[in-house]
């Protein structure tokens, strides 16, 4: 079996939540369906998990469940947001994103007086990546360019985005969350990142 997936076992022995509380969770949307793989093995089917995913979200359920109703850690957990606008002094003054990744987007040509969801969510993500240093302005203005374009076309589904390069060329993709690829050796696959992830912080952050 992968290293990737963890089964429901281990998942249950490693966290030390309960058989109970994990299908209370799904049924609750706070774990997505689609992360409940059924596989053969040895003793017959199993159910299997995203390691890295289904870890993260546990420990992030254990850590709010006391602070939030299970209804309202659904709500933190959807892909989609209410309705929300904002503009550059709002996004600053929330601290939501930095003078330099609005000064990036201006740069691009794309600035607004007011900000909806999904620009407020692009400026999220750019801001994240450029402040812990996984890509560069240049590759920032790739980012700008390709959410803008296509990000809506992921609205309430689970996403990913991901970053290739080939010869030192960048490129950014969004696809389908779990969408396996296959690249020739000469592809570098740098990030690859749930967007569902940056959705959840972006929402404490609004809250």
């Amino acid at each position: 079996m992968t290293d990737d997936l963890i089964s429901k076992k281990e998942l249950l022995d490693l966290t030390g939540i309960s058989y109970g509380q994990l299908y209370r969770w799904k049924r609750k949307n706070l774990i997505p369906e689609e992360w409940f793989i059924r596989k053969s093995s040895y003793t017959g089917q199993e159910t299997f998990f995203p390691k890295q995913q289904i870890l993260l979200r546990i420990d992030k359920i254990l850590h709010m469940k006391d602070g939030l109703s299970l209804d309202e850690l659904a709500d933190v957990f959807s892909p989609t947001l209410g309705d929300v606008e904002m503009s550059a002094k709002q996004l600053l003054e929330r601290n939501i994103v930095s003078q330099i990744s609005l000064d990036l987007l201006k740069e691009a040509g794309r600035e607004q007086p007011l900000y909806a969801l999904e620009q407020i969510m692009m400026l999220y993500v750019l801001d994240k990546l450029l402040m812990s240093g996984d890509i560069t302005r240049q590759e920032g203005a790739l980012l700008i360019d390709v959410m803008s374009e296509h990000y809506y076309r992921f609205t309430g589904k689970p996403s990913e985005l991901m970053l290739i390069r080939k010869m030192g060329v960048p490129s950014f993709m969004l696809v389908t969350a779990g969408t396996e690829f296959y690249f020739d050796n000469g592809v570098k696959v740098v990030l690859r990142q749930s967007m569902g992830t940056f959705m959840e912080e972006l929402k404490l952050k609004l809250g």
